[in-house]
C-alpha cells in the first residue's frame, strides 16, 4: 500500500512537487526503502527477509537491537495490498512506532487501553475502511474484543510478531498470551507471518517456531555482534562509587541503571538525586501517574538516568541511550543482552557495565531453588544462570563469550570489551582442569558442581558414599582446593564450552567431547582467569580505528558520508541549532524528538550543510515525507546558525 501522505497531492510541499511520489512503483521494495525511509539501500539480511515475506513466506528474523528489524516488516507492509497487523507487547513501544511511521507519511495506528475513545474510534474506522498501512495491537487485544473476527473481513498484508522471544517459555520475558498466537494460520490461511526478536538462543528459536505454529518458516539470523557497544563486568567493591564513575563519563547523556529490587531502584535514584544527577526510579509498583511521568521524561529526549527494574525496557525506541549499568546480575545471557542492547541504538559508541558479587550469585541460585516452576523449566533456568555466571568470570573476550550463548562464533577477539582492552591476569589451570574433567567422566557425567567438588575434595557426603564415589581414583585429588575454587573452575569451563549442563535430564555436567578430549590427553593447555577481574572500560572512544567505517556511515578521523555528499568536520553550532529546533517541533506535536530525526541524521545535516532541498534529500534518514514536512525549515535553521 502506498503511504497515504505520499499519495495525497494535498499534503505535498509545492516546492517538492514530484509525480513519482504517487507512482505505483513505490510498491517496489527498494524504492520504498529509498523514498519512504530515506536509506540508500537495504542492510545485511533485510533484503532477503523482505523478498521472502513479500513472496508469501513465513519468517523468523533474529537481528540485534539497532540492526533494522522493523524495516523487515514495514517494507513488506507497504509493498503488499491490505493492512499489516503488528503484535507488540508494550503500549509505549506501539506509540513510538506509530509516531515514527506517521512522520514518514505512513498511515499507522494502534489499538490499546490507553487510547482516548475518539482516537480509538478513528483508528477503528480507518482500519475498516482499509486506510491503514499498519495496525499495532497487543496480543491480548488481538485475541479478544472480537478483533480476529473483525480482521477476518478485511484485506490483510501480513502479521508481524515483534519481541517474539516472549513466545518461548525458555525465554527471559515469557508471556503466555503470546503462545495463543499459534491460532493465526487457522484464522488467516495464506497470510504471511514474520516473527522478530533481538535475543533468542538456539533452544528459544525452536520454541518460538513451535509456539507460533511456523514449522516451515525460513530462519534469518544476523550477527549479534554490535561493534559500537563496549561491555564490561566487574566485582562490586563499592557499587555507588562505581556507578558514579560511569556517570562521570556521561554527563548530560541518557542512561539506564538496572537494579534487582524495587526498593533498590528508589534508594539508588535518591542517592543520585542527592548529588544533583537527574535520575528517576521506575518499577512495576509505582503508581501509574509516576510511571507515566518517568516515561515521558525519558521519551522527551531529556538527559535523564532511569533507575529501574526489568519492568522498564522491552521495546525501548530511544536511540541515544549511552550507557546501561547493572547493579545486580541478570538471570540469563539473553536477559543481559536484551537489556544492554538498549544502549547505542543509533550506532554511536555506548557501554554496558555489569557489577556482580558472590551474594548476587548465591541469591540467584536460592531464588531458582525456591521457584515453583516445573522441573524441566528449572533445569533450563539453571543452565542459563550458570552461563551468566560464566560470562562474569571469563578471561577471554567477553563479547565472544556472550555471542557464543547465541550460537555465534566471533572469528577474532572483539577489541572493544573490557577483557580485550585490559586483559586480566591468568593462570595455567591445565592440571586442575584435567582432574575435574576426569571426575566428571568417572562419575558417569550425571552430577552437578556441588557433588563433583565433594568428590575432588575427598568429602564423604551421603551422596558420595551412596554412589560409591569415594572409591574412585579421582576421590580426594583436589583436597588442596576449596569447594568454591572447583565451582568457579566449572563455571569457567562451561564458559569455554568444555563442559555443558544436561538441561533435558537432571542438570548434570557432561563433557563436550571435541573440546574436553584434547585437555584430558594433555594435548591442550587451559588458561583461566585468576581471582580479581578485568577493569571496566574507561572512556568512550569508538571501537574502530581511524578511517574505518563506523555504524551509521561515520568514520573516526575521516569525513562523513551522507548519500552521495561528502562532508568535513561537524559544526557543533549547527548541530545545536538543529537539536533546539527539533525539540521545539517535537513538543508542539507531543512526540519524542527522535521520531523526527535521530541525532545521527542531524549531525550529518550539520556536517554536510546542504544548500538545497535536493541536497538535503541525499542525506541518509531524510525520506520524502520528512523532506516535505521539514525541508524548508531545516534549511532555514542552517542559514540562521551560520549567520549567528
Amino acid at each position: 500500500m502506498v503511504p497515504q501522505s505520499l499519495a495525497d497531492p494535498a499534503l505535498a510541499d509545492p516546492a517538492l512537487a514530484d509525480p513519482a511520489l504517487a507512482d505505483p512503483a513505490l510498491a517496489d521494495a527498494e524504492a520504498v526503502v529509498r523514498r519512504v525511509f530515506g536509506f540508500p539501500g537495504f542492510r545485511g539480511l533485510q533484503e532477503q527477509v523482505v523478498r521472502h515475506v513479500v513472496g508469501g513466506g513465513d519468517a523468523l528474523v533474529l537481528m540485534p537491537t539497532g540492526g533494522g528489524k522493523s524495516l523487515c516488516y514495514q517494507v513488506p507492509a507497504l509493498c503488499l495490498p491490505g493492512t499489516a497487523v503488528v503484535v507488540s507487547p508494550l503500549i509505549a513501544l506501539m506509540d513510538d512506532q506509530v509516531a515514527a511511521l506517521r512522520q514518514l507519511g505512513i498511515a499507522a495506528g494502534a489499538l490499546h487501553s490507553d487510547l482516548e475513545p475518539a482516537e480509538a474510534r478513528s483508528v477503528t474506522r480507518d482500519l475498516i475502511e482499509g486506510q491503514l498501512d499498519l495496525l499495532y495491537v497487543s496480543p491480548e487485544r488481538l485475541l479478544g474484543n472480537g478483533t480476529l473476527e473483525r480482521l477476518s473481513r478485511l484485506k490483510l498484508a501480513l502479521f508481524a510478531i515483534d519481541e517474539a522471544h516472549c513466545v518461548s517459555q525458555w525465554g527471559h520475558e515469557f508471556r503466555p498470551e503470546y503462545r495463543a498466537l499459534s491460532c493465526l494460520p487457522g484464522h488467516f490461511p495464506g497470510i504471511p507471518r514474520i516473527a522478530l526478536t533481538a535475543t533468542a538462543d538456539p533452544r528459544t528459536r525452536i520454541d518460538i517456531l513451535r509456539g507460533l505454529a511456523m514449522p516451515d518458516a525460513e530462519v534469518f539470523i544476523a550477527s549479534f555482534h554490535r561493534p559500537n557497544l563496549a561491555i564490561a563486568a566487574a566485582p562490586k567493591v563499592g557499587e555507588t562509587a562505581q556507578l558514579l564513575e560511569v556517570l562521570a563519563r556521561h554527563v548530560g547523556e541518557c542512561g539506564i541503571v538496572y537494579c534487582g529490587s524495587r526498593a533498590k531502584t528508589e534508594r539508588i535514584a535518591q542517592k543520585l538525586q542527592d548529588r544533583n544527577i537527574p535520575a528517576v526510579p521506575f518499577h512495576a509498583g509505582l503508581d501509574p501517574a509516576h510511571k507515566r511521568a518517568s516515561l515521558t521524561r525519558f521519551r522527551s529526549g531529556e538527559p535523564v538516568v532511569i533507575v529501574a527494574t526489568i519492568a522498564f525496557g522491552m521495546g525501548i525506541d530511544r536511540p541515544d541511550v549511552r550507557f546501561v549499568v547493572h547493579l545486580d546480575m541478570p538471570d540469563s545471557p539473553e536477559a543481559w543482552y536484551q537489556q544492554i542492547g538498549r544502549a547505542g541504538r543509533d550506532g554511536e559508541p555506548a557501554e554496558g557495565l555489569l557489577l556482580y558479587g558472590g551474594q548476587d550469585i548465591a541469591q540467584a541460585r536460592h531464588w531458582l531453588a525456591q521457584s515453583s516452576a516445573p522441573d524441566a523449566q528449572k533445569h533450563v533456568m539453571r543452565a542459563k544462570l550458570e552461563e551468566m555466571i560464566a560470562l562474569t568470570e571469563t578471561a577471554s573476550c567477553r563479547t565472544a563469550a556472550l555471542l557464543a550463548c547465541f550460537g555465534e562464533t566471533l572469528p577474532e577477539p572483539c577489541a572493544h570489551c573490557d577483557t580485550c582492552l585490559a586483559p586480566p591476569s591468568t593462570v595455567d589451570a591445565t592440571e586442575e582442569s584435567r582432574k575435574l574433567l576426569s571426575a566428571v567422566y568417572r562419575t558417569g557425567q550425571l552430577f552437578g558442581a556441588i557433588h563433583l567438588a565433594s568428590v575432588l575434595r575427598g568429602e564423604k557426603t551421603d551422596a558420595v558414599l551412596r554412589h560409591g564415589h569415594d572409591r574412585l581414583s579421582t576421590f580426594g585429588l583436589g583436597a588442596d582446593r576449596t569447594s568454591g575454587y572447583w565451582r568457579g573452575l566449572i563455571r569457567q569451563l562451561i564458559g569455554l564450552g568444555v563442559l555443558d549442563i544436561d538441561t533435558e535430564g537432571h542438570g548434570g555436567l557432561f563433557l563436550v567431547a571435541e573440546k574436553a578430549r584434547p585437555i584430558l590427553r594433555g594435548e591442550q593447555s587451559v588458561t583461566l582467569r585468576e581471582a580479581g577481574v578485568a577493569r571496566p572500560r574507561r572512556g568512550r572512544e569508538p571501537a574502530f580505528a581511524a578511517g574505518d567505517t563506523a555504524p551509521g556511515g561515520r568514520t573516526k578521523g575521516g569525513p562523513v558520508v551522507a548519500g552521495a555528499v561528502v562532508a568535513g568536520p561537524v559544526s557543533e553550532g549547527r548541530f545545536g541549532a538543529l537539536r533546539a529546533w527539533r525539540a521545539a517541533e517535537a513538543k508542539a506535536q507531543s512526540i519524542p524528538p527522535y521520531v523526527i530525526f535521530h541525532d545521527t541524521v542531524l549531525r550529518d545535516i550539520a556536517a554536510v550543510r546542504p544548500q538545497t532541498l535536493e541536497e538535503l534529500g541525499q542525506i541518509k534518514g531524510v525520506g520524502a515525507s520528512k523532506l516535505q514536512r521539514y525541508g524548508v525549515r531545516v534549511l532555514k535553521v542552517l542559514l540562521e546558525a551560520d549567520a549567528a
